[in-house]
């Protein structure tokens, strides 16, 4: 993949994502990267991550199979601890595409924790942004998905942290999937109950929804799909608010 240019854009990135699906004589190396979300442990019981949903349809039904999906997303950590071990987490693997969903954890708030001002945040967002950009890869931020906020003490910020991605997201002009946007839509406008596994984690179909919008957002579409009709059913057995 070509490196970016200064004038670099979520439309230029889309568009270097197309060529390079269409070219499948130059692999990529994928970066997933973020919190207990995105490591996927535990509350999926047994199923697939949504990175593992990504590693099948990149590497199983687009056919890519030279392309590297590494997850180095850590239960627990917030947006400093990946800043802070930048090299072992993105840049080492010498990534053409970044993925991040961070925030969960950063908006948290009690008297064993530090708190964390979403200006901050912010800030400190665009300094993975810059630093990412300046690999040549692709940058793509998550919004984190729902909290269920009366059974969640202490994440009672989600929103104003989900505002300050997509605001770092249109700012800096690079990709969003926006995930919360999604479970709330799912949720028809609540938490999207049968898509949790516990107030603020994704279940198994709850995965299947965050790769489906992913891969949306990327257009990652193979036709004919298995895995996406699947993850699509999952979603729709998954039992959400009327």
């Amino acid at each position: 993949m070509p490196i970016a240019d200064p004038s670099t854009s979520a439309a230029s990135d889309l568009r270097r994502l197309a060529e390079a699906f269409a070219d499948t004589g130059s692999p990529l190396t994928w970066v997933i990267t973020g919190d207990s979300i995105t490591h996927g442990l535990v509350h999926t019981q047994g199923a697939r991550s949504y990175p593992e949903h990504l590693h099948e349809l990149v590497r199983g039904e687009l056919g890519r199979t030279r392309d590297i999906v590494i997850n180095s997303a850590i239960s627990g950590h917030r947006l400093t601890d990946i800043l802070g071990d930048f090299d072992r987490r993105v840049a080492s693997w010498r990534p053409d595409v970044v993925t991040l969903m961070i925030g969960t954890n950063d908006l948290s708030t009690g008297p064993d924790r530090v708190t964390v001002d979403p200006a901050d945040f912010a800030a400190s967002l665009g300094d993975f942004v810059d630093r990412v950009r300046a690999l040549g890869a692709i940058v793509v931020l998550q919004t984190p998905p729902s909290i269920d906020v009366p059974n969640a003490p202490g994440r009672e910020r989600i929103v104003d942290f989900v505002e300050a991605v997509r605001e770092v997201a249109a700012s800096e002009d690079v990709l969003l999937v926006d995930q919360h946007a999604r479970f709330t839509a799912l949720g028809h406008g609540g938490v999207p109950w049968g898509l949790m596994g516990d107030p603020f984690h994704p279940n198994a179909a709850g995965h299947a929804a965050l790769a489906l919008e992913l891969a949306r957002v990327l257009g990652i579409r193979p036709d004919p799909s298995r895995t996406l009709a699947l993850l699509e059913a999952r979603v729709q057995a998954a039992r959400l608010n009327p």
